[in-house]
């Protein structure tokens, strides 16, 4: 990306990535967070949301942290993604990537998540 440097806000929610049956349902509680994603494919219904409003019995990967990119950000831009990927898989720090109209997510695993921080800022990006 070549215009202004990067900058990323880390968000206070603690989320989880659920798998769900592709013929269910969007289920109430995914929809009491303050963040949530939803996405339904013929083969599943992903959800990310807060871990807090995610039952105990559902499918999911927990403990993730997300960096929010600073926007509104323009469709013609490129390599916002790679530039925030290419650092933190050059650190063995894995990602899952949520892209919305305005801006695109990226969380890391909470345990990774202070290393993420240096990471991206030794790279150039700002972290707020």
């Amino acid at each position: 990306m070549k215009n202004k440097p990067l900058e990323l806000e880390v968000l206070p929610q603690t989320l989880c990535v659920c798998k769900l049956s592709s013929n269910e349902n969007i289920p109430a509680w995914a929809l009491t967070a303050n963040f949530y994603s939803i996405s339904k494919t013929s083969e599943e219904l992903s959800i990310v949301c807060e871990q807090s409003s995610v039952p105990e019995k559902i499918k999911c990967e927990r403990e993730w942290r997300c960096f929010k990119v600073k926007g509104p950000l323009d469709f013609g831009l490129t390599g916002i993604l790679a530039s925030i990927a290419k650092p933190l898989a050059e650190n063995s720090i894995s990602i899952f990537s949520i892209s919305t109209f305005d801006t695109d997510y990226v969380l890391v695993k909470k345990d990774t998540l202070n290393l993420a921080i240096q990471v991206l800022i030794k790279s150039g990006i700002k972290v707020l």
